[in-house]
């Protein structure tokens, strides 16, 4: 049986049902015990589960990652949060040269089985240093995993997978998902890693979107559609492992590609995405695949800058358009959003 969840509620009972089957699933950061329980992800788990497994702890990222690695090697399954993936370029070090290379130095014998969770957002006067979106730095690196769910369903399956997976996995979220609600099962389940979805199957173009710009790009492929556009729209799921067969086999059918990517152009996930495409399917593509990201340049905190900044549906409509050569007047789409250009609707009251 399912009911309907948003995506911080799906979290909190994936974190439940991981400390219930298994005592040592612990759970600590910055917030978690707090008035808030970072963003009610962590609700209700100290009283349920004690202070011994659900903890703040001070402000000190890198102390702390370094004691969830040594943790993980003794045996327990530390769930890490950071209320802000900036908030975690502290621990880099712990993260890249400890935790990521545990398995692979040691010959197999040991790995460490640690699961941070990155938050991250857009909009909403946040600027360059609250909103940064960095998953494709984790994605370059060997020993670690990195998933982005985009709705409730996937945020419990794929968290209840990270928590259990052996070795350490980077689990972003989008704050502007949180509101988000879906059928989710009452049983648990996990989702394995590697296994995009394609959310709506097309004919005239493949857009490859993750974590909130799927739901962008979901708006726009409907749009499209009343203009008799039929586009694909696939959802990664997660970022390493990448499911390419996937996309390979959409891109096969539609001879197309658009890939949405919520960072920066260079160096950027939608980039690597275009390379593989390019290299395995290159006679039977019709045209260049193009991709659409955050500029080069760091998150604004002015509604003036940010109106220009963040792709949104009218934006993806509009690039469809032009890579069809027709007029989609994404103008109309535009003109159904009723709240603020930097929120994602009238729910949202703000990151904290």
């Amino acid at each position: 049986m399912g009911r309907e969840l948003n995506f911080c509620e799906a979290v909190n009972e994936a974190l439940a049902t991981a400390m219930t089957v298994d005592p040592d699933v612990i759970c600590f950061g910055l917030g978690v015990g707090d008035p808030k329980n970072i963003f009610g992800t962590t609700l209700g788990l100290k009283e349920r589960f004690g202070p011994d497994r659900v903890f703040d702890m001070p402000t000190s990222e890198n102390a702390m990652t370094g004691i969830a690695v040594g943790a993980s090697l003794l045996g327990l399954r530390p769930v890490m949060v950071h209320q802000r993936t900036d908030f975690f370029l502290l621990a880099l070090d712990q993260l890249v040269n400890n935790a990521a290379k545990w398995h692979y130095m040691f010959g197999g014998g040991r790995a460490a089985g640690i699961t941070i969770r990155l938050i991250t957002g857009q909009g909403w006067g946040q600027g360059p240093t609250h909103s940064q979106n960095l998953h494709a730095w984790f994605a370059h690196i060997p020993g670690l995993k990195v998933v982005m769910p985009t709705n409730p369903y996937d945020a419990k399956g794929l968290l209840l997978a990270s928590i259990f997976d052996p070795n350490p996995v980077v689990f972003i979220e989008h704050r502007w998902l949180h509101g988000s609600r879906a059928q989710v099962p009452d049983s648990p389940y996990r989702i394995p890693f590697g296994q995009a979805k394609e959310l709506l199957a097309g004919q005239d173009l493949t857009i490859v979107a993750t974590s909130y710009l799927t739901l962008e790009a979901w708006h726009a492929a409907r749009f499209l559609r009343d203009q008799g556009i039929s586009v694909s729209v696939i959802d990664l799921r997660s970022i390493k492992p990448l499911d390419r067969e996937t996309i390979f086999r959409s891109v096969q059918t539609t001879g197309r590609l658009l890939v949405l990517d919520s960072a920066h152009l260079t160096g950027s996930v939608a980039g690597e995405i275009i390379a593989l495409v390019a290299s395995n399917l290159f006679a039977g593509l019709k045209q260049a695949p193009e991709r659409m990201t955050f500029p080069d340049a760091p998150s604004p905190a002015s509604p003036a800058l940010t109106r220009n900044y963040y792709p949104r549906a009218p934006d993806i409509a509009a690039k469809v358009g032009e890579m069809l050569g027709r007029d989609v007047n994404p103008g109309a789409l535009a003109a159904q959003c009723k709240f603020p250009h930097d929120v994602p609707g009238d729910w949202f009251n703000g990151p904290f």
